[in-house]
């Protein structure tokens, strides 16, 4: 079976924790309206489905190569009326195959893998825990681990690992057991998923609708697992920029270099302790524009 995220990974985090931030929200009070970080259009990824609208920002800094598919596919209308064929409550939800079995791709090559990236002085990035040897932080709304900056002077290009972590809401590729092989399907995470990182290329995260991907109904068709009835689907799919301006959402994410993120990054830290994870920090975020379409 091609293209599905291993699933003995995926036993191990039953026994651990649910989701931090679900206990423990960190919201700052009432940011300033300069606060306020707007994505780019050309990076929102616009998922409508039968249970309500994801908007994923994408992250061409982390992934160039995939985010490009993406923005090729969604504009050739590829992922519409294609169902989530593989969700696990818990894990994630996976989509993206036009056969609907886990073996089905589009007509175009296979990616080469971007499991990591090179992080320059350029790149958004904003630290939040500096761990012995790393850094943990946000580059926009992808929670990160990198090389500590301090190493750039020393390095050829002047540049340093990076490499995006499986909290909720971040999207990745999914593939087979070739690094090269990811194509069309993709998943989102319902839960953390640390154990992925390195290994899945990850091209963006979920900035709404959060509640959407948890919602969509669990079930395999493509391991044989406890099959759906009726499978969830994704009814359009398009990239914010080519839809126009009256249905156009748009999307503010708290700016990670403002005060007010400093002080919800900080709550958090503290009221975790030595058990802080980036995964514990849940950006706010608002949406503005048309309604939703109807499912």
């Amino acid at each position: 079976m091609i293209r599905a995220i291993a699933v003995g990974l995926f036993a191990a985090t039953l026994s651990g924790p649910v989701l931090a931030q679900d206990a423990m929200p960190t919201t700052p009070a009432a940011p300033a309206v300069s606060d306020w970080r707007t994505v780019s259009p050309e990076n929102l990824l616009v998922i409508d489905t039968n249970r309500g609208r994801i908007l994923v920002e994408m992250a061409p800094e982390a992934a160039p190569l995939h985010v490009e598919r993406m923005r090729v596919l969604a504009r050739r209308a590829f992922f519409d009326g294609i169902v989530f064929h593989r969700v696990i409550d818990l894990f994630m939800a996976q989509t993206g195959d036009p056969l609907g079995n886990g073996e089905g791709q589009s007509p175009y090559p296979d990616l080469t893998a971007e499991f990591t990236f090179r992080r320059g002085p350029e790149t958004p990035f904003t630290p939040v825990a500096e761990p012995a040897g790393s850094m943990l932080g946000f580059m926009n709304s992808l929670p990160i681990q990198t090389q500590p900056t301090a190493l750039m002077p020393t390095t050829a290009d002047g540049r340093v690992h990076g490499w995006g972590t499986y909290c909720p809401g971040v999207a990745g590729m999914a593939r087979d057991d070739a690094p090269t092989s990811a194509n069309s399907q993709f998943f989102l995470m319902r839960q953390p998923y640390p154990a992925l990182d390195k290994r899945y290329t990850i091209w963006g995260r979920v900035v709404s609708g959060l509640d959407v991907v948890r919602a969509i109904k669990t079930g395999d068709l493509a391991n044989n697992g406890m099959v759906p009835s009726e499978p969830d689907i994704m009814t359009r799919v398009r990239v914010a920029v080519d839809l126009p301006v009256e249905e156009r959402p748009v999307v503010q994410v708290l700016d990670t270099g403002s005060v007010a993120f400093r002080t919800l990054a900080d709550a958090a830290r503290q009221a975790r302790g030595a058990d802080f994870s980036i995964c514990d920090i849940d950006l706010p975020v608002q949406v503005s524009g048309p309604p939703t379409p109807a499912a």
